[in-house]
């Protein structure tokens, strides 16, 4: 950089931080600006995937400082801050709360091009007006001033996502929770809806024997139901979904490699079940089998309810097992993964189909070369009985960033409908994450405006601009069923 003296120096500066995250940010023309500004702005947030964790919700709960709201549970952070050579100990170990902030900051300057550059200084400004940039060299002041914020009432779990302008989150529960957080949240009356989503990646995870069959006793106790056969282990699943959707539930999703769509019979899975309770292991073609009769059994279950179901697919999970061993599941050490998608995800969704028993249902890939694949995949099960039926998901995970949004937008703009699309997710385990969704409303409209002032779209702000409003809002409200009120109050809509 050049160096200029004194004054001079300050004041260049000074105007490179104000093009740096200013009302314009990843706006290129004035046309993009108008369709931010006016249209996708103020929009509110409905977030109907992420990992917030409800006791911290329903307690409104207060953070000490930036470590705990933000550091703790991040593995984007952890990841980045591994890279930069930080000691474990200031990652998830037992360092203080500052000495690991201080770590972070010490990392951020290096995350240049990284979305975690964007979205830290995004974080900071919109939660707490600061616009320095977080360096070893205002670490402990930006520290301390978010620390005597975070003690206010307003910054509290619920106030940060009264910040937002979030009106609902869906958050991922386990067959097995009690969802006694969902009930506290929804007798305060609180006037954003939270709503649990069914996740039952573990009830059909039979790679591990022994950990599948201590899932099992859990399950008995949760459905009050002795599980010695495939019957009694369907019956007590089918009781769990049950009392899900008597908790306002109308969401299910499942984390896998990919799907499984093998061709069986109840009489094998009945055996299956029977080899695996008495511990046994599962051939690979055997564990795949079952894993196929398991999704179909939660599809139906999810089509009779009108659920909304979704599929995240393509992560290669718990890649470092030394780092596994140490810390456990959700730390840090999974990629994007290779797995063959098209033939297996077309066969399932067949399945349903001709059955007249698929669900709405949303899938999210993780490798960016399955893109087209997915794109058209949605096309083949939208039959015109509801609009967008089939949907290929936001951007997730490793892909959630720049260049990885735009790639999702041009490949669904190109192969289906955008206009249809139920827009963006944080799929997140923090309550500072909603500028995602910021983020992605101005690469959007980034997206349009060009295009209108390259004369490629009509020069119609108007009409995009509402449809612009029903990617960032109205799509996912209507596709999910929810209406929300003039207070604020989430309440099912009839299909």
């Amino acid at each position: 950089m050049i160096s200029y003296p004194g004054k001079e120096e300050y004041h260049y500066k000074q105007r490179l931080m104000k093009k740096f995250l200013d009302e314009n940010f990843l706006l290129s023309n004035s046309t993009a600006e108008h369709l931010y500004h006016q249209f996708a702005k103020e929009m509110p947030i409905i977030d109907y995937h992420n990992h917030l964790p409800p006791a911290e919700i329903a307690e409104n709960k207060q953070y000490a400082n930036l470590t705990q709201v933000w550091l703790n549970g991040d593995h984007y952070k952890w990841r980045a801050m591994r890279t930069h050579g930080v000691d474990e100990s200031y990652i998830t170990g037992d360092k203080s709360d500052l000495d690991k902030f201080k770590a972070w900051a010490g990392t951020v300057p290096y995350t240049l091009r990284n979305p975690l550059y964007h979205w830290t200084h995004l974080e900071l400004k919109r939660y707490f007006g600061i616009d320095e940039l977080l360096s070893p060299e205002t670490a402990e002041a930006i520290f301390e001033k978010t620390s005597a914020l975070l003690a206010k009432p307003e910054y509290s779990s619920r106030g940060l996502l009264e910040k937002m302008n979030v009106k609902l989150i869906c958050t991922t529960d386990d067959p097995i929770d009690d969802l006694q957080y969902h009930q506290q949240i929804a007798a305060d009356n609180w006037s954003t809806k939270v709503l649990p989503a069914f996740r039952p990646d573990k009830a059909m995870n039979v790679d591990d024997v022994d950990a599948f069959n201590n899932y099992l006793t859990k399950l008995e106790a949760a459905s009050n139901i002795s599980i010695s056969s495939y019957n009694d282990y369907i019956t007590a699943l089918k009781r769990r979904h049950d009392f899900f959707v008597s908790m306002g539930c109308s969401v299910s999703d499942h984390g896998l490699e990919e799907i499984y769509a093998e061709d069986y019979t109840t009489t094998e899975i009945v055996g299956l079940f029977a080899k695996i309770r008495s511990g046994g292991k599962l051939s690979i073609d055997e564990n795949r089998k079952f894993k196929s009769a398991m999704l179909v059994n939660f599809a139906q279950w999810d089509w009779e309810k009108g659920f909304v179901q979704q599929y995240h697919l393509g992560a290669l999970r718990n890649n470092n097992s030394r780092k596994m061993k140490d810390l456990g599941p959700d730390t840090g050490w999974d990629s994007i993964g290779d797995f063959p998608q098209g033939k297996a995800l077309a066969e399932f969704l067949d399945r349903l189909d001709k059955n007249n028993t698929l669900a709405k249902t949303v899938f999210y890939n993780l490798n960016p070369a399955d893109n087209e694949l997915f794109a058209t995949m949605a096309g083949n099960f939208n039959d015109g009985t509801v609009s967008g039926k089939v949907q290929w998901g936001s951007s997730w995970w490793f892909l959630d960033q720049k260049d990885g949004i735009i790639k999702q937008l041009n490949s669904l703009s190109n192969m289906g409908l955008l206009s249809k699309f139920i827009g963006m997710l944080t799929d997140s385990r923090s309550f500072l994450s909603f500028p995602r969704h910021e983020y992605f409303r101005r690469i959007l409209c980034d997206l349009f405006g060009k295009e209108i002032e390259n004369g490629e779209l009509p020069n119609d702000p108007e009409w995009i601009g509402k449809v612009i409003q029903d990617i960032c809002y109205h799509n996912v409200r209507n596709y999910f069923n929810w209406q929300l009120t003039d207070q604020k109050e989430a309440v099912p809509q009839k299909a």
